[in-house]
């Protein structure tokens, strides 16, 4: 099982950005994916952001534009770049990471994002 500390989350105001950081005990380079799901209260856990072993990335239609998924293979680590942050991107954010396709993902323990005036 993969180890994964998340850190950068805290409260901002809407328009502000943060990073998020998600190091994982493993090395990633050649892992099959790694992302960011987020739950808000009252809501299913729903897609941010995915970036594949080669490099391809995939967003929620909630973030495009907004969101940036990027990896250290060095540091094995990922990180979001959250811009232009709106209150309903408020959530709890979990990073996870599936090694193989066929392999159930490892999840973090999340980092609470607080977007408020």
């Amino acid at each position: 099982q993969v180890q994964l500390v998340e850190s950068g989350g805290g409260l901002v105001q809407p328009g502000e950005a943060l990073r998020l950081s998600c190091a994982a005990s493993e090395s990633i380079l050649s892992i099959y994916s790694m992302g960011w799901y987020r739950q808000a209260p009252g809501k299913q856990r729903e897609l941010v952001a995915i970036i594949f072993s080669d490099g391809r990335t995939s967003y929620g239609n909630s973030v495009k534009g907004r969101f940036t998924i990027s990896r250290d293979n060095a540091k094995n680590t990922i990180y979001l770049q959250m811009n232009s942050l709106k209150a309903e991107d408020t959530a709890v954010y979990y990073c996870y990471i599936r090694p193989e396709l066929y392999m159930a993902p490892d999840w973090g323990q999340g980092t609470q994002v607080t977007v408020s005036s």
